[in-house]
């Protein structure tokens, strides 16, 4: 996520944050309203009412940088980063059929595991 107006990113993909770790954004919109998002910096993501507050490093000293969008600014932003992997999932799965046609529906869970589309119970 970027703030285009002043180029700050608020998370990149590493070690702790990547795109399976897309459900932790439903936990700051409707669980905890709090999340972390890796280290080095210490990104997190913490619900204050109606706004989402992006703190780029939450143990910084210097005053991070800090963005804030609205609840339904981020519930559309999760929506449209799941329907993205949902649409991936199907391509990888029809992909799949055509090349690994023995495996294809293994190939497919797994992924689906991977990516944490499989809904949780």
């Amino acid at each position: 996520m970027t703030d285009n107006t002043t180029d700050i990113v608020f998370v990149e993909p590493g070690c702790c944050n990547g795109l399976e770790t897309w459900r932790d954004w439903l936990d700051v919109l409707d669980g905890t309203g709090c999340s972390y998002f890796g280290h080095d910096p210490s990104s997190v993501a913490e619900r204050v009412g109606d706004i989402v507050r992006l703190t780029l490093d939450a143990h910084g000293t210097d005053g991070s940088p800090v963005i804030e969008l609205s609840v339904d600014q981020i519930r559309r932003l999760v929506a449209g980063a799941q329907q993205d992997l949902q649409d991936f999932l199907s391509l990888a799965e029809t992909w799949a059929e055509q090349h690994l046609p023995a495996h294809a529906a293994a190939v497919t869970a797994a992924l689906a595991r991977a990516l944490d589309l499989v809904p949780t119970q």
